[in-house]
């Protein structure tokens, strides 16, 4: 297959003066990707922090992260800060998270997932015997070349078309079943159901069951079982925070608490920026980051689609202040319910809350760190639960779940709480109440996804347009979106390292 020639869309005209809109993870990588390459750069934000939906909540004197919760792929944290000539050993204090999480599953068995392939074969050889063992090592190369054939050409790469697809590698992912299922390819190298588990749960995240997704999802299973999982001292919080700081240092405008109201227009090329407090910022370019509705609202502008947007479930929240932990805690522990596939059916068909729930459970180790505990749920146009009067109950039937399986006195020890339903993501201008955007089903995957470049001067950033949901991608949707208006590294496809460059410190 001849190597695609044609070059990526970008914007015409001036560009010297960009507005971005939201300090989220994906705004602030946008601002340091034009920082870089010697735009002007104005960043507006409704809060009065950075973060977006990597947010924070102060309770109690306990500290909890909203929204994301692990990190994977620090070197694209770095690539972003190395873009202002910075570097993330100078701005963050990474730790290496291991276990990478611990699996909990209703029969009583535990396993420690490893980053390191001697170590994991290890625990899979204890967990399930030397055939999985085997099995396992033949997975992780099938991820690793998954994330090769992948990570530049569709992970990392601006689309104008499906014609885009049409470069080698395509029949390289085609070659490793990529565009197979992801449930049934895990099961070609694990045979233990709870393992296959373990490799697939994670296409959740991106909307879609592991019985349905596209096995290229497969490279989320990469990011945290191969590449690793950090944990950035302070809480996720640090990591908005050192985004911001840099492109600060490197003169960015950042304003907080602004809000924007509407946008200026001329034809397709927005004009200025208005906020809510009247305010007038000229601009060449615009980047948006808000929900895919928010942001086209403003454009006044609505893409055409042959189908409606699918969105991805949502999720229930608790964050919950204790001063203990349990010893059947990891940093993230996973509890599985008996039940799967009828698990997927009620959320993503039915509508309808997990009869047995499976849990996510965060417990930090830094001193102060709150407890995060997530529960998959439906989002509001597939399950319209009135949550309001739901959301107490499926609290405490929360909180009697995680005792029954091993933590004994959760409830009694919660000193502060807050719970956080689809109700609540909508009520913070989140489409469908889901805070995980558009799902990731084939026909909102790569070119076939919400593009970036909408009008000739506006892009968009964020989880709901490329590459997708997950800290990487939206990181790496901020530089795309900078790369669309710059020109810079549009004709390349050499984006992403396979190994890092950070240095995580202990």
């Amino acid at each position: 297959m001849p190597p695609r020639t044609t070059r990526t869309r970008t914007v015409t005209g001036p560009t010297d003066h960009v507005v971005v809109v939201g300090a989220g993870l994906a705004g602030l990588s946008a601002a340091l990707h034009l920082l870089g390459a010697g735009r002007r750069v104005t960043v507006v934000e409704r809060d009065a922090v950075p973060g977006g939906r990597a947010g924070r909540l102060d309770l109690g004197g306990y500290r909890f992260d909203t929204g994301p919760t692990v990190l994977t792929m620090p070197e694209l944290v770095d690539e972003a800060l190395h873009a202002v000539g910075d570097s993330l050993r100078d701005r963050l204090d990474l730790l290496p998270v291991d276990p990478a999480y611990r699996a909990r599953f209703a029969d009583g068995s535990v396993l420690d997932v490893h980053a390191d392939a001697d170590a994991m074969e290890a625990e899979v050889r204890r967990f399930a015997g030397s055939r999985e063992a085997l099995g396992y090592r033949d997975l992780r190369r099938w991820l690793t070349e998954l994330y090769r054939v992948e990570r530049d050409a569709f992970i990392g790469a601006n689309f104008d078309s499906p014609l885009s697809l049409l470069t080698p590698q395509l029949a390289r992912l085609a070659a490793l079943r990529g565009f197979g299922r992801l449930g049934p390819s895990v099961a070609r190298f694990l045979h233990d159901e709870r393992l296959r588990r373990v490799f697939s749960f994670q296409s959740l995240y991106a909307g879609v069951p592991p019985r349905r997704a596209l096995a290229a999802y497969a490279v989320i299973a990469y990011m945290d079982t191969v590449a690793g999982v950090h944990h950035p001292r302070g809480g996720m919080r640090a990591l908005p925070d050192a985004l911001a700081a840099a492109a600060t240092d490197a003169g960015a405008d950042l304003r907080y608490q602004t809000q924007v109201a509407w946008l200026e227009r001329i034809g397709g090329r927005v004009t200025a920026v208005r906020t809510t407090h009247g305010e007038r910022i000229p601009c060449d370019a615009v980047v948006l980051t808000p929900d895919l509705p928010a942001s086209y609202r403003l454009l006044g502008h609505q893409p055409r689609r042959p189908l409606p947007i699918t969105w991805s479930p949502s999720a229930v929240v608790l964050h919950a202040g204790v001063p203990r932990t349990w010893p059947e805690l990891a940093h993230h522990t996973i509890f599985f319910g008996d039940a799967w596939d009828r698990t997927f059916d009620e959320l993503t068909r039915r509508g309808t809350l997990m009869s047995d729930p499976s849990l996510l459970v965060t417990a930090p180790p830094d001193e102060g760190q709150g407890m995060f505990v997530l529960a998959p749920a439906p989002n509001l146009r597939t399950g319209p639960i009135d949550w309001e009067r739901v959301g107490p109950a499926y609290r405490d039937e929360l909180v009697g779940v995680l005792e029954r399986r091993g933590l004994t006195g959760f409830g009694d020890s919660i000193e502060v709480e807050q719970l956080v339903t689809p109700r609540d993501w909508a009520g913070m201008g989140l489409v469908a109440g889901t805070p995980f955007s558009a799902a990731h089903t084939f026909a909102q995957t790569g070119p076939f996804r919400p593009r970036n470049l909408v009008l000739d001067n506006a892009v968009l950033a964020g989880c709901g347009t490329t590459p997708g949901v997950g800290v990487p991608p939206v990181l790496i949707s901020g530089k795309l979106a900078a790369q669309r208006i710059t020109g810079q590294g549009a004709g390349s496809r050499r984006h992403l390292p396979l190994s890092s460059r950070v240095h995580a410190r202990s």
